[in-house]
């Protein structure tokens, strides 16, 4: 059989898995999965999907690279230039993968069809434009049968969002230590009253993680018993109801200290004005890129000049508020090619899920990037007491190419961070600053911004030897 390698997170589905075959990517289809499949093709659906760009696009490959001798079909869908999960997207992008989860749950039953699992991992952004990447999510529908995935789908979308909307925005980061989305007996305890009072919260959280406990445990026996009918007209209904309580769920960002940071800086007109010719001809000097991450991206200003130098940018910002409204811009272009990510760098987004390998860390899905780092590394030294030789290493564990920003204390952003503290960092200096970075990267150019004492650099990842790997980096196997 074919030489081959299973993605990380793809092996719960007896159905089929996906893998790697001297980096392309593949999907085996199993032969249990055969019947459903066929109806699958025959019936017109995914043909539909696929027509409105709700499923990732894929093509049907030689049966000779399937990976074992279970195949039934392999199919080879397109490679997302980025992977991102639940506990990094904004509430509207939460909302938005939620809506197209029911939407696809719909035309899945206008074919006799319904959807197997509603877990928010099978929905992935292009930029802005949410697709269910799972094709081995559908079965036939049969009738009478309730939805097997309500549960999942009310503890993937229903309840974040919920918790979102109602408590804090926040509350997101609960996916992180959940993986199955957030238990509703959780979501029920943490929502106020008034929140729960609401009807849809009252019968998708409240009643529907009571009726859970009640027939768990000694109770199950009975419901094998009798198990519950549902018509086809009941299940209509229930996926309407769920998706009226998703489109009524809404959150409004509000001020906060960085979405007008640019507003409320030191630079002047020349100043701004020079950032941004530079930071455009370090990326045109660089050449046209794969993919670009821009770390502190805020609303996005220089993710839109990146985006004109690469085939796909990752706009990553702490700020929840800024994010969102990062999307919001973006979705009203339509735009493909930026995808706005909620990430602090201070506890970037680990592996988990099973061996902590499931759903990779930030920093694997970002390697081999070219990385932009404007007016962060400062927050990162004083505000978080991180060291400068800590941040050129981390940022060296997927940085290929660094664009990078250094602010002095002499700048008015940095005696804002030392206003209410004492200065113990006699370390940040430009001069220790560029040290410690040319221990992991070869200083390309550099240029001081007009007007203003910063400078932007721009370098390049040296090969690393082992001893680099007190500096807490991937390791050299995953360097070039």
């Amino acid at each position: 059989m074919t030489q081959y390698t299973t993605v990380s997170g793809s092996f719960r589905d007896p159905n089929g898995f996906l893998y790697l075959v001297e980096g392309e990517l593949y999907r085996q289809v199993n032969s249990k999965y055969r019947l459903q499949y066929d109806h699958l093709l025959n019936s017109g659906l995914i043909a539909d999907l696929l027509e409105d760009g709700l499923l990732v696009e894929h093509e049907e490959a030689d049966l000779a690279l399937a990976a074992t001798s279970e195949a039934y079909r392999v199919l080879k869908p397109v490679k997302l230039p980025f992977v991102s999960y639940p506990f990094e997207w904004s509430f509207g992008q939460l909302k938005a993968a939620a809506l197209l989860t029911l939407s696809i749950l719909r035309r899945a039953l206008d074919h006799n069809m319904v959807l197997k699992d509603a877990s928010a991992y099978n929905v992935q952004f292009l930029g802005t434009r949410a697709v269910f990447i799972d094709t081995l999510s559908f079965e036939l529908y049969k009738e009478g049968a309730p939805w097997v995935a309500y549960r999942q789908f009310c503890q993937h979308f229903l309840a974040p969002l919920a918790l979102m909307r109602h408590l804090d925005v926040r509350l997101a980061q609960l996916y992180q230590t959940n993986i199955d989305g957030i238990p509703l007996d959780l979501a029920n305890a943490m929502l106020t009253v008034s929140a729960r009072l609401r009807p849809s919260i009252a019968t998708h959280i409240s009643l529907h993680a009571r009726a859970q406990h009640r027939f768990s445990g000694k109770d199950a026996p009975w419901k094998k018993a009798h198990p519950l009918r549902v018509s086809r007209l009941g299940f209509e209904g229930i996926v309407r109801n769920l998706e009226s309580t998703i489109k009524g769920l809404h959150w409004q960002p509000q001020q906060s200290e960085w979405s007008d940071y640019y507003s409320d800086t030191n630079y002047s007109k020349a100043a701004m004005a020079s950032k941004r010719r530079l930071v455009a001809e370090f990326l045109s000097t660089a050449g046209r890129q794969p993919l670009v991450i821009d770390l502190g991206s805020n609303t996005g200003e220089f993710s839109t000049i990146a985006n004109q130098h690469a085939d796909y940018v990752v706009a990553v910002d702490v700020d929840c508020a800024t994010v969102e409204a990062h999307y919001r811009n973006l979705l009203s272009s339509n735009c493909d090619d930026i995808l706005p990510l909620r990430i602090d760098l201070t506890v970037p987004s680990p592996g988990i899920g099973w061996a902590n390998a499931e759903r990779p860390a930030f920093q694997d899905r970002a390697a081999d990037s070219t990385v932009i780092v404007l007016a962060l590394v400062h927050h990162l030294a004083i505000a978080n007491n991180v060291p400068l030789d800590r941040v050129a290493g981390f940022l060296a564990g997927f940085a290929k190419l660094l664009i990078v920003e250094f602010i002095p204390k002499s700048d008015s952003q940095v005696q804002r961070l030392l206003a209410s503290r004492e200065d113990i960092f006699p370390r940040y200096t430009r001069e220790c600053f560029e040290a410690d970075f040319s221990r992991l990267f070869t200083i390309l150019t550099s240029e001081r911004i007009a007007e203003c004492e910063r400078t932007i650099y721009l370098m390049e990842r040296r090969s690393l030897e082992p001893k680099a790997k007190h500096l807490h980096l991937r390791g050299d196997e995953s360097l070039p």
